[in-house]
């Protein structure tokens, strides 16, 4: 019942919504953001619930495509610190986010979203090989492509991959969603008075170390002149509303005005 009351927002917000400010765009998911309530792994009424905003964006009009970390299930960071081969530990985490990658597939299926997901790391049985003509295609025929198994690279993040694939598919903006909504100079969960920032420079998050993405995100963010849409992803409707120009967020761009 909840969860189609959320629906049910989410719908109503797209149903009022404006001209959007980008036609096509990127969006940045975290693993954990799909845990929900979980301790490990995919809440399944979350997968839903992000699915429902990810289609309000594509009946707006927008081409959308999508990156999502695998930390929910494995993190190779975390692997490598338990004294694991790095690069075996992040190709582990690659294999995690496809089974994200899929999960959110079927979500978007099931609410009638046309989805493919594409792996750096091939895997015909179950997804296309990355391919960027191919994924172009895609969206220029309306449908929401995943891109798995980040760049299909060790040592490199999924952030770095969504600012990678963002440039590559030559996207209007990289919006990341997160569970705040925006960027903080400390973390508002742990520090009350933590300040909000409306607007900041490639240079100030990265002068600051503000973990918006890491340092290879931002500065290939910077080079392709691509801004970043730091947003709350648990605010029902808040990715339509970003790609209005309306809610809480936080835009990172080249300059402040």
């Amino acid at each position: 019942m909840a969860d189609n009351f959320a629906k049910k927002k989410i719908e109503a917000h797209a149903a009022k919504a404006g001209a959007p400010l980008y036609k096509r765009v990127l969006l940045k998911l975290s693993g954990e953001a799909l845990m929900g309530s979980l301790d490990y792994g995919l809440e399944a009424e979350i997968v839903d619930r992000v699915a429902g905003e990810i289609k309000a964006v594509v009946a707006m009009g927008v081409q959308v495509c999508v990156v999502i970390g695998g930390g929910n299930i494995f993190r190779g960071v975390s692997g490598a610190a338990h004294g694991m081969d790095r690069a075996t530990a992040d190709y582990m985490g690659m294999l995690a986010t496809v089974i994200n990658a899929l999960a959110m597939q079927n979500a978007l299926e099931k609410q009638g979203v046309n989805t493919r997901v594409q792996s750096a790391i091939p895997m015909s049985s179950i997804s296309e090989p990355y391919i960027r003509r191919r994924a172009l295609r895609h969206m220029e025929k309306g449908r929401v492509v995943i891109f798995a198994a980040g760049t299909g690279n060790p040592f490199f993040t999924t952030d770095s991959a969504a600012a990678l694939r963002a440039s590559e598919m030559q996207c209007d903006a990289l919006l990341k969603a997160t569970k705040v909504d925006g960027v903080y100079d400390s973390d508002p969960a742990k520090n009350p008075k933590a300040v909000r920032y409306d607007r900041l420079t490639y240079l100030d998050v990265l002068s600051q170390d503000l973990q918006v993405m890491d340092t290879s995100a931002i500065s290939l963010a910077r080079q392709s002149n691509i801004p970043i849409l730091v947003f709350s992803i648990f605010k029902d409707g808040g990715f339509a509303e970003v790609m209005q120009g309306l809610g809480k967020f936080t835009i990172v761009t080249d300059n402040k005005n």
